[in-house]
């Protein structure tokens, strides 16, 4: 459930990326060739990118299709960035929220999506909800499973721990508390991208000029796409693409 696509590198339109190609985010809503659960991605949409000179990320985000939105066509074709994240929604709950739980989630720096499920929501994750203050509880931005996810990272990433550390130790948490939860989390500063695969597609691949895209499933048919193997942390810099596993839970 869910496709998510995240680029750093040079300036872009954002159409390049999640329009344009001929599997691109767009397609992906109705069509998308790799997802194994779930069929169609109708649930809301998302786009989070950087401005020059701000650190702070724009987001354009609706609670329908993305094939149904006439003016973000005309957006992406003249909006350009460095790096973005963009997300099609299938919701594990129907109608939970709308806008509010279309990712990217955002904060400070950081824009966020999921691709997946927790098992056993909202009981399984009871315990680590508790854990959090009662002021991050009440400032969710949705009560969908992703929406709790990216308030335990972001407490990570509040507290200094770097984006790789805080992905996968978040990952490690959840599952541990949910087994047999869906876990593709993506990440970005505008400087860095951090993804996990864990229990779903996730592929790269470099682009012209230096870039890089990471996703959920491959938006063209170019062989320079790699998938990264399940349970798998990848960390990408604007001079370097970094996997490293990640290890399962103790039962």
């Amino acid at each position: 459930m869910c496709r998510h696509v995240a680029y750093l590198g040079e300036p872009v339109a954002l159409g390049e990326i999640l329009l344009t190609p001929p599997y691109a985010l767009y397609r992906q809503s109705w069509a998308p060739r790799e997802q194994r659960h779930g069929t169609v991605n109708a649930d809301g949409f998302g786009v989070g990118w950087y401005a020059d000179g701000d650190p702070v990320p724009a987001r354009y985000r609706r609670a329908g299709p993305l094939w149904g939105d006439l003016s973000f066509a005309d957006l992406a074709r003249v909006v350009r960035s460095a790096a973005l994240l963009g997300a099609v929604r299938d919701a594990t709950e129907p109608g939970a929220d709308g806008e509010a739980a279309a990712a990217p989630f955002a904060s400070g720096p950081w824009l966020f999506s999921h691709n997946g499920a927790v098992k056993g929501w909202p009981h399984s994750l009871a315990g680590l909800a508790a854990g959090l203050p009662p002021a991050e509880l009440l400032s969710l931005e949705s009560r969908c499973d992703s929406a709790l996810v990216w308030a335990l990272l972001l407490r990570r990433l509040t507290f200094g721990d770097p984006p790789g550390q805080a992905l996968a130790d978040t990952v490690a948490e959840v599952a541990e508390a949910a087994p047999g939860s869906r876990l593709n989390l993506l990440l970005t500063s505008g400087d860095t991208i951090a993804a996990t695969a864990w229990g779903d597609s996730l592929y790269v691949r470099a682009v012209a000029g230096g870039g890089t895209v990471v996703a959920s499933e491959p938006y063209d048919d170019d062989p320079r796409w790699h998938q990264v193997p399940d349970r798998t942390l990848l960390t990408v810099t604007r001079t370097e693409v970094r996997s490293t596993p990640l290890k399962e839970p103790v039962a």
